[in-house]
């Protein structure tokens, strides 16, 4: 694609044209930029960033390929798994009274791109089965190029796609909104929420609304989720009443419902093989878990909670950005990311086996030994993190727990972020070379 240095192609400017004028100008910018050639305006970045993709997956610009359709028993099937199912009500009633009147269609897609339900105008459904956007249907954007649902799933936002600003020439006469929708337990996306019509009902307030109506669905799943943890917790408060010791009683996903003996927490983060009896928590320990209606009730192991589940740490700050202590132990591994200052304290504690008090770790970090409330708040947050691994009196790397720790290949890049005195003299003395790395027992 071209450099150019024009101005880029503005939604609310094309939305004020003529469509066909409008459509006249994106065809101008789709030649121009397919021809290396300086187009007359720059693409939108989101749509230009599509257009590369394209090209470099070998999409053809003018040749409308289209994947095998679901079979109707292979579509009710995703239907009826799909989290987005329950939330068809909430957008049939943010949508489709507007529809007819706007000469749209609704499309709900999951999250590899497939159609799985689709509404609104019937003379628009009827062009869309002659452009193949029909339920089952693969809008990957691999597939048939920039459009409303794929790219929406690549770029993870709300995307508006007009006229030939489609990558595939035959979608030309259409205009898309759509948003995504994630399930706001964990982050993950559940699929995307897309309105269409011809190129002549194009409006810049769609992608607002769509987007407006994609927040809804996301608001109903939180308080579906709000409502699940009040159940579980009804369930099990009387539990929990009765339990000596520490103890919590978590959703599928970690999410907190009741605790007894522990500071509250949101959640906590579940290990991937995850099921009933002695299971390592990386913020807790060694733990019983039994089910609940709803969830898991966490028994935290008195006698083996610390340093007995855990016999081995690896913290990788090899590279800038990205420090990571992963934990082995008995019970398989985990890994946690680290903030800048929590690299830091791991850092020097794995430099002094002996451990440090909170006044020593001032001095290192800052310089300044009284700075100990600072230093004592970290490392509490880093001990809730790292359960079973650090001890205190003073902070160490518990006795029986083995330290490995692999530095980035140029000690100038070490933590370099850091201003802390400790820090800045290591970076200025260690030579060890990447993957050779320090053991501290």
């Amino acid at each position: 694609m071209a450099h150019t240095t024009g101005s880029a192609v503005d939604v609310a400017r094309i939305s004020a044209m003529d469509a066909r004028e409008a459509a006249r100008l994106l065809k101008g910018v789709r030649a121009a930029a397919l021809a290396g050639d300086r187009p007359p305006a720059a693409p939108r970045p989101e749509i230009a960033e599509s257009w590369r993709r394209m090209l470099a997956g070998g999409v053809h610009p003018d040749r409308d390929t289209r994947s095998r359709m679901l079979s109707a028993a292979e579509t009710e099937e995703r239907r009826h798994t799909s989290p987005l199912r329950g939330l068809l009500p909430v957008l049939r009633e943010g949508l489709l009274p507007s529809l007819d009147e706007a000469l749209h269609i609704m499309v709900v897609a999951d999250a590899d791109g497939r159609l799985l339900w689709r509404e609104g105008h019937t003379s628009i459904l009827r062009k869309a089965d002659r452009l193949g956007f029909a339920v089952g249907a693969d809008w990957d954007e691999a597939v048939v190029g920039t459009n409303g649902v794929g790219t929406a799933l690549v770029a993870r936002r709300p995307v508006q796609v007009f006229s030939a600003e489609h990558f595939v020439s035959s979608h030309h006469d259409w205009t898309c909104a759509g948003a995504p929708v994630r399930d706001p337990r964990d982050g993950q996306l559940l699929g995307v929420v897309d309105v269409s019509g011809p190129l002549a009902t194009m409006h810049p307030a769609t992608l607002t609304w769509v987007s407006s109506v994609a927040r809804l669905a996301e608001r109903e799943l939180r308080v579906r989720h709000l409502e699940s943890l009040e159940r579980l917790r009804s369930v099990a408060a009387p539990l929990l009443a009765r339990l000596p010791g520490r103890a919590l009683a978590v959703d599928a996903h970690g999410w907190t419902a009741a605790v007894t003996g522990l500071a509250p927490t949101e959640r906590i983060p579940l290990p991937k093989s995850f099921g009933p009896g002695r299971v390592w928590v990386p913020q807790l320990g060694d733990c019983l878990v039994e089910p609940l209606p709803g969830g898991w009730l966490l028994s935290v192991a008195q006698a083996r909670t610390g340093a007995g589940a855990a016999t081995r740490v690896v913290l990788d700050l090899s590279r800038p950005g990205a420090w990571l202590a992963t934990v082995y132990g008995v019970a398989g591994s985990w890994s946690q990311e680290l903030t800048p200052r929590h690299a830091e304290l791991l850092f020097l504690l794995a430099e002094s086996p002996k451990g440090r008090s909170a006044a020593e770790l001032a001095l290192e970090l800052f310089g300044d030994p009284t700075r100990t409330v600072t230093v004592r708040a970290e490392m509490s947050r880093v001990r809730r993190n790292l359960a079973g691994v650090l001890a205190h009196r003073p902070y160490r790397f518990a006795q029986d727990v083995e330290v490995e720790l692999v530095r980035p290949a140029d000690p100038g890049v070490l933590l370099p972020h850091s201003t802390a005195p400790a820090v800045v003299r290591a970076r200025q003395g260690r030579t060890e070379p990447w993957g050779t790395p320090d053991r501290r027992v």
